[in-house]
């Protein structure tokens, strides 16, 4: 696969976060195929496994932008679209589903979504446990996958409680074993 970016460069394949990708020698981008990002992203922060972001899912609400980079997978060419609602752009293919990062590009989405994380919890925990409960049954990730990102949901709300009310961890702490 040539680079999207340096369309003459061979990419070559490295095991990044535990997923196999493609990237550029010359420009550090990397591509994910269709759910490589997402595997990347657990792996990397695994309180982040049960906030999925799905770039196709909203195509309505693209503020797309032609960009010259071409797919490495189909050879067309690849849009830029903001990763959710952060102002972090990234390059799509529409046909394959793959992703194009630029360097640094994933460690900014890792933090976005940290950030968002925590928003999530605090102020939308509830639409949060109700919507991974339902994907458990629906998908779109494997069963185990979504009760893992369940029981994600479940551990941070357990740990929110217990820091902002002290007093009933220590009620909690207490109780007969």
């Amino acid at each position: 696969m040539k680079c999207p970016t340096h369309q003459e460069q061979e990419m070559k394949k490295a095991m990044f976060y535990n997923t196999q990708v493609d990237y550029c020698p010359i420009c550090l981008g990397v591509w994910f195929t269709e759910d490589e990002l997402r595997q990347a992203k657990d792996q990397k922060d695994k309180t982040l496994q049960w906030l999925d972001v799905d770039l196709w899912s909203e195509a309505t609400k693209f503020q797309v932008e032609k960009t010259p980079k071409v797919c490495p997978v189909d050879s067309v060419p690849l849009y830029q679209v903001n990763y959710n609602h952060s102002n972090i752009k990234v390059d799509i293919c529409d046909f394959c589903r793959g992703v194009w990062l630029d360097r640094g590009e994933f460690k900014k989405i890792i933090n976005y979504l940290q950030g968002k994380k925590v928003d999530e919890i605090l102020h939308h925990y509830l639409k949060s446990f109700v919507e991974e409960g339902k994907e458990i049954f629906i998908g779109p990730e494997t069963f185990k996958e979504e009760v893992d990102d369940f029981m994600a949901v479940v551990k941070l709300f357990k740990d929110k409680l217990l820091v902002q009310h002290p007093a009933l961890a220590i009620f909690i702490a207490n109780l007969p074993k």
